[in-house]
């Protein structure tokens, strides 16, 4: 099932890229709800664990829908995702007609998800390469 997510067929980056934009546009939504219309947890830092996975999987999708993957990539997706969680939180802090309001742990939540996610996709692209390798007996 992982090794969908670093084919090389053209079919499934089409999808995976789908999937990373739908799943940006499903961040957008999350984040702007209004702050009466999220569900109360009793999860403690409930909050951080939501923009942590967001962030994660968002890095982790962008990486994977790239057709020819150079390391470097690693590091821009991850300062995009940073820019982009840091973004989110300006914007909830200005809109203030939501109920929602800047947090800098929700930024760090953010980065650290974007950094675990650029570390998964790089060691599941490491290990599906070194077998496609082993299999081609190069």
């Amino acid at each position: 099932m992982l090794s969908f997510f670093f084919s090389d067929k053209p079919a499934h980056q089409r999808l995976v890229r789908r999937l990373a934009i739908l799943w940006t546009c499903a961040i957008v939504v999350l984040c702007f709800l209004p702050s009466d219309e999220i569900p109360d947890t009793r999860i403690p830092f409930m909050d951080k664990w939501a923009h942590f996975i967001m962030f994660g999987l968002f890095s982790f999708l962008w990486l994977a829908s790239i057709h020819n993957f150079k390391k470097q990539f690693l590091i821009i997706v991850f300062l995009i995702s940073v820019i982009f969680g840091w973004l989110v939180e300006v914007l909830q802090g200005q809109l203030s007609f939501l109920g929602r309001s800047k947090d800098n742990m929700d930024v760090l939540a953010d980065a650290v998800g974007g950094f675990l996610g650029v570390v998964v996709f790089y060691i599941g692209y490491t290990i599906i390469q070194k077998k496609k390798k082993n299999n081609y007996g190069l």
